[in-house]
């Protein structure tokens, strides 16, 4: 049996049906907005990837296309500090990196608008870096189409690097998205060759009438040794993870040299223990020198005794102390010897 309202001329199955309707109408109406929303969104970003392989941002447009819904694509931002009064030499060789990132998909043939590359600069969305809580650049961000960004969408810069290379293995694990890294040809390292082996050629040429200088065991020494120091101090790891110089605060300007991480170095570390190094193993090398001298020489007793001494003392000293930034750089190492 109907019920009806006086004054009011429907049934109630009728008018829930007409304010089901309503409802329907209005969340279509919604859909629709919605969608077209989005689609504009999209081709705003086309637009924009279509000039630039690397979209600039400033607070307004990333708050709009990269953190406000509807979004059905993935964006990748830099944040970084590229002018000249920031001094942030690192950022400029991150930008260069994340430029070639940007190009090789920009041109490759799986380019599509579920992927955009951004780069939001620190004196043009200072606004964006407070809202994120963010004090340090270069960072690398990834913003899912769907949901907030985990802490596994923050790339880590200081134990991987920021080579194109190790930039794209991280966004095919965030989004699935293959990128083939496409470097422009560098003949830099082919003229350097080139020059060397010229240059050897010429040294050799020379001295073709007396060539014993190559079977001097010393020179053959001292050239392992450079190697040897050069492959200890972190040479190799450098140029495999491409890390950066130094780490400077763009907040309070504060640069640091030495990396808080057992797992990754900055380039002036190594600099650092490379002249460490060099240091430390001549004065053990001096030592050794001398305790052989105090032991096979025939001189002053006394005389002998105090070079043992002072022999065993640089031994001591210099190996405890590379030890100890051994140590300090490892951290959880259980050993020690004099310095801690």
């Amino acid at each position: 049996m109907a019920v009806v309202f006086k004054g009011f001329p429907f049934n109630l199955p009728f008018a829930s049906i007409l304010l089901i309707l309503l409802l329907c109408l209005q969340s279509g109406g919604g859909q629709k907005k919605k969608e077209n929303m989005l689609a504009e969104k999209v081709e705003q970003m086309m637009e924009w990837s279509s000039r630039r392989s690397v979209i600039r941002m400033n607070g307004d447009k990333f708050r709009r296309f990269v953190k406000a819904p509807p979004r059905n694509y993935s964006v990748i931002v830099m944040f970084t500090a590229l002018q000249p009064q920031r001094q942030c030499s690192v950022c400029r060789q991150a930008n260069e990196e994340y430029q070639v990132l940007a190009n090789s998909w920009r041109y490759s043939s799986a380019f599509s608008n579920k992927l955009f590359f951004t780069v939001v600069d620190y004196d043009e969305g200072a606004d964006v870096f407070q809202q994120l809580n963010m004090n340090s650049a270069p960072t690398f961000m990834h913003f899912p189409a769907k949901g907030k960004p985990k802490r596994a969408d923050t790339f880590d810069l200081q134990r991987i690097g920021f080579a194109s290379e190790q930039l794209a293995k991280w966004i095919a694990d965030r989004t699935d998205v293959q990128i083939r890294v496409f470097r422009p040809p560098n003949y830099s390292g082919t003229i350097a060759l080139a020059l060397l082996v010229s240059l050897v050629g010429w040294l050799l040429y020379l001295r073709r009438n007396n060539l014993e200088f190559i079977y001097n065991k010393t020179g053959w020494a001292m050239a392992a040794l450079c190697v040897v120091f050069a492959m200890t101090s972190g040479q190799m790891w450098n140029h495999i993870r491409g890390p950066p110089y130094a780490h400077k605060n763009p907040q309070n300007g504060q640069v640091s040299y030495i990396h808080g991480s057992s797992q990754a170095q900055f380039v002036a570390e190594s600099h650092i223990i490379l002249l460490l190094n060099i240091l430390s193993h001549a004065a053990i090398t001096m030592g050794m020198v001398l305790l052989n001298e105090a032991a096979t020489s025939k001189g002053d007793v006394g005389k002998r005794r105090i070079i043992c001494l002072v022999g065993l003392g640089l031994v001591v000293f210099f190996f405890s102390f590379l030890l100890s930034i051994f140590r300090s750089k490892y951290h959880g190492y259980p050993y020690s010897f004099l310095i801690k």
